[in-house]
């Protein structure tokens, strides 16, 4: 079973949202770690987390959840957009929504939550959020 960082996740589909010139998943990671250290909650190892923050940048643009920005919108080959996928992916576990805790814990049950199938399949059940 695959297990996730949903909260690192949610912070690096935020910074794609936000629309930075350049994607930069380790300095984010960075800027992850900082913000929990700073509410007090205890951190990973830090260039353990910049490599996971790699991997998860390269996952999500291999799965469909996050495409680059084109040209006409501003693109520089260096930064994303999300799809409608990686849209949904945010809304599920994004932490200003009330009740997150739900749909995460129902991701963290599937084999592998952002398998494409198995996402969409669990996105598309009106009783997870």
């Amino acid at each position: 079973m695959t297990t996730y960082n949903w909260d690192l996740i949610e912070h690096l589909l935020h910074k794609v949202q936000e629309g930075d010139d350049s994607y930069a998943p380790r300095a984010y990671a960075e800027q992850y770690a900082a913000k929990q250290s700073a509410e007090g909650e205890q951190t990973e190892n830090l260039d353990h987390l910049k490599a996971v923050a790699g991997e998860y940048e390269k996952l999500l643009l291999q799965r469909g959840y996050i495409e680059p920005r084109p040209e006409e919108q501003g693109g520089s080959g260096s930064n994303y957009i999300l799809t409608a996928r990686g849209s949904s992916l945010l809304s599920l576990i994004d932490s200003s929504i009330p009740g997150k805790e739900h749909p995460r814990q129902v991701l963290d049950e599937q084999a592998d939550a952002l398998d494409e199938a198995t996402f969409d399949e669990v996105a598309s059940k009106a009783q997870i959020a």
